[in-house]
């Protein structure tokens, strides 16, 4: 062997050395069970015959596994049934329903509004969004929620895409290539790559010292390159990476056949103004900031024909700077041109620096990648925004700051989705129209404030203020001692449910009782207990509706004797006896109390012939049936329904006199 050939030998054996300690060093840290198991998925605690997200999946995209973020925990079945529509929700903090969490979430009024429009139908709602990430976790939860039968992805994300973990101006970066970054998420797999994670962030941590993140919210911890101007190279990388990971994520989900449903954005254009402005230097424009600040002179003296003026001078002086385009949008508003206003005012967040809300380019994205693929679809939730804001622009009737809706918002968010599914033939037309489920929607009042205890604690730091702001925030009934604990992370979510329903139900205040047990059926959709509690909650209230619903529910999970009674009695005291039937059939197969049920099911069947017809010679036989069964409350809902269609019918109104007196 010559030299040249022992050379080539020995470096190949060396390459070959390398690998087997490499392969040896992993195969003895996995086990030693090392670093964390990142699995999408993991068997559910409680019950191993569901899955729930891992609170660790989201390590793989945090740099700083101390700032990652955690989701919800909602379980679905390991074996899916075949009455279940499954649906995964993919996206970032508005996803999630930040600042309100659990039934602020639009996927949780997509929940209610889905169980109560097609009662006999499952659905399992996921949803899988963090906080403080953006389309790199998008495209790797996607990538794994394939292989869990989804019958549909629904997608909203773009707001985070510069600052998320991973995006181009975040503490998190990688690198500007989405390629590489995603190439670097699949060997974070590996144990060896979390060791060299953890070593880097050990190491890290010693040279920034905890002064470097004292006092800082996440928002701030998160921002590396506080100023993208508008067309910079970072911004353009921003965009790209959006759309390379869209794309990616929406070719995955169409080559497997899914829905997927995505969302452009809203952001708040007409109560915000920019949170950094990028002016000329005094070589470029050396009139521009002179002009300017006599403009915000006149505009802080009332003075509006003067600062417009003024504003209109500056901008022509240097069209760059985001604050102008804000003012000018806001005088046009005020001069009722809300055409002209309108494009002002999205120009200024475009040229917003600080980039917390997604420019127009993000929204021009998402239609066009969703023509590309067969089974994307676009929800036009902006237009559902605009189509309720004043003048059409969107601004702090449905959202609390930048980018987050309120309570109504996210009603809006939810009904965005569920039309945009619905004229793709993925439901049919419901019977629940978005002002029914604002009135209907289970929400506590300490959810709802602590809600607003964590948006105004939000506006009290970076960027909203540079100057640090006291806790005014007012604490002093039952309800806000509650919210503002769970705001502030002194109690968790269930004991604080827990103390709410105790005190609802000491004072006897049923409603909100029910409201409360209402939330926790959403959080816990399988939970048969909490259906019965609910539904006898709903009966103490005379809303036999709600309360039936929710025993039909609680029936389907865990079916008894004595539930199939109370079913078929409350349906026939509501005058639905073909609701009732097939619960007289279940009671009567499984009767271990030896009642006799035949004479019931003989008058049910008696009346659902007669009602057949709606004559008079067909009244008394219906009501003398009920009166026969005990049931006065059954002849008097007939009898009312009756009277809706023929109000002047005599002897309806002489019959219902007369069972009500009697009931």
């Amino acid at each position: 062997m010559n030299t040249k050939n022992r050379l080539r030998l020995f470096k190949a054996i060396s390459i070959g050395l390398a690998l087997l300690a490499i392969v040896m060093l992993e195969l003895l840290l996995r086990a030693f069970h090392y670093g964390h198991d990142l699995r999408l998925f993991i068997e559910a605690p409680a019950d191993n015959r569901y899955l729930v997200l891992n609170p660790d999946a989201s390590k793989k995209y945090f740099l700083n596994q101390r700032i990652a973020t955690t989701g919800n925990s909602e379980l679905f079945k390991k074996e899916k049934d075949k009455n279940t529509c499954r649906i995964f929700v993919l996206g970032e903090s508005t996803t999630i329903g930040y600042p309100y969490y659990h039934n602020g979430a639009f996927h949780r009024w997509l929940q209610y509004r889905l169980m109560h429009s097609f009662p006999d139908r499952d659905f399992e709602i996921i949803n899988l969004s963090l906080t403080a990430v953006n389309s790199f976790t998008v495209l790797g939860f996607a990538r794994e929620v394939v292989r869990y039968q989804p019958d549909a992805v629904l997608i909203y994300t773009g707001h985070n895409e510069f600052y998320g973990s991973l995006g181009v101006g975040s503490t998190e970066r990688i690198a500007g290539n989405p390629r590489l970054v995603n190439l670097v998420l699949a060997l974070r797999e590996y144990k060896i790559m979390q060791l060299l994670t953890n070593t880097y962030e050990k190491i890290l941590s010693r040279t920034a010292g905890p002064e470097a993140t004292a006092g800082k919210a996440r928002m701030e911890l998160m921002v590396a390159a506080q100023q993208i101007p508008y067309g910079s190279t970072l911004y353009k990388r921003g965009i790209a990476q959006f759309q390379a990971n869209m794309d990616a994520t929406l070719q995955l989900l169409d080559k497997k056949g899914i829905p997927v449903f995505v969302s452009n954005l809203v952001s708040n254009e007409k109560d915000l103004k920019p949170f950094i402005s990028l002016g000329p230097d005094s070589a470029q424009a050396p009139a521009f900031q002179k002009t300017y600040t006599a403009a915000l002179q006149a505009l802080e003296n009332k003075d509006s024909a003067a600062a417009f003026t003024g504003f209109q001078q500056a901008e022509k002086l240097y069209n760059g700077y985001a604050a102008t385009h804000y003012y000018l949008g806001r005088l046009l508003l005020a001069k009722g041109d809300a055409v002209t206003a309108r494009q002002e005012l999205s120009t200024a967040r475009d040229l917003d620096a600080l980039r917390f809300r997604a420019p127009a380019a993000l929204n021009n994205i998402i239609p066009q990648l969703c023509s590309k693929y067969r089974n994307a679809h676009l929800v036009n939730a902006k237009a559902a925004f605009e189509q309720l804001s004043a003048d059409h622009i969107i601004g702090n009737e449905l959202l609390l700051e930048h980018v987050h809706p309120n309570l109504q918002g996210y009603a809006v968010l939810s009904d965005a989705f569920y039309n945009s599914m619905q004229q793709a033939g993925f439901f049919p037309k419901d019977s629940m129209n978005l002002a029914q489920l604002l009135r209907a929607m289970p929400i506590t009042r300490v959810d709802s404030l602590a809600g607003a205890y964590r948006i105004a604690n939000l506006k009290r730091s970076w960027p909203f203020t540079t100057v640090p702001v006291k806790d005014t925030l007012a604490v002093n009934t039952e309800e806000e001692r509650l919210a503002y604990g769970l705001a502030f992370q002194h109690t968790y979510w269930p004991a604080v449910m827990d103390t709410l329903y105790n005190y609802y139900a000491g004072k006897a205040d049923w409603a909100g009782a029910a409201a409360v047990v209402g939330t926790l059926v959403l959080e816990h959709p399988a939970d048969a207990p909490l259906y019965e509690r609910a539904a006898n909650l709903y009966g103490k209230l005379n809303d036999f509706n709600n309360a039936a619903f929710y025993f039909r529910k609680a029936f389907a999970l865990a079916p008894t004797f004595e539930m199939a009674r109370t079913l078929f009695v409350l349906y026939l005291k509501m005058d639905q006896p073909l609701a009732a039937m097939p619960y007289l059939d279940y009671a009567m197969q499984h009767n271990d109390r030896g009642l006799n049920l035949a004479p019931v099911k003989q008058l049910t069947a008696e009346i659902i012939q007669l009602q057949q017809t709606t004559t008079p010679e067909a009244l008394n036989p219906v009501v003398n049936k009920y009166r026969q069964m005990g049931n006065n409350e059954g002849a008097a809902s007939y009898l009312e329904k009756l009277l809706k269609t023929d109000p002047g019918n005599k002897q309806a109104l002489l019959l219902l006199g007369e069972v009500r007196n009697r009931r």
